[in-house]
């Protein structure tokens, strides 16, 4: 699933493989928990999570891996040690298999982006 025809997230994680529901529920547990203030919303398919209309973190499940969208450079620089040698495009942070989402740098990560607003690439 790369993009989701999905009107919101409840349905977007009905139509997610069921091998991979119960850890992007966590995920969305996890990002209504620390992302006070923040809209939730679907915007290109997947959950977003907006602050005065930016998107600043999203997540989805794609082909192969789950997909941890972090929009924020400043935050991405902050940790740029933790996430040396992790599969990570320019924003995306990949985890191959629902057990190895590393719930434990993904709270820190969405803690920094709620500490603060900060500009979105």
């Amino acid at each position: 699933m790369v993009q989701s025809p999905a009107q919101n997230v409840d349905a977007y994680l009905a139509e997610v493989p069921d091998e991979r529901r119960d850890v992007l529920t966590r995920l969305r547990e996890l990002c209504r928990a620390e992302l006070q203030g923040f809209d939730e919303v679907m915007a290109y398919g997947m959950p977003v999570y907006e602050r005065g209309g930016a998107a600043e973190v999203a997540f989805a499940s794609q082909k192969q891996y789950i997909s941890f969208y972090l929009m924020r450079g400043d935050v991405r620089d902050a940790f740029a040690e933790r996430l040396a040698g992790r599969d990570m495009g320019k924003g995306c942070l990949r985890f191959r298999k629902p057990e190895g989402v590393d719930f434990a740098l993904l709270r820190e990560l969405l803690r920094a982006v709620a500490a603060a607003p900060g500009a979105v690439c």
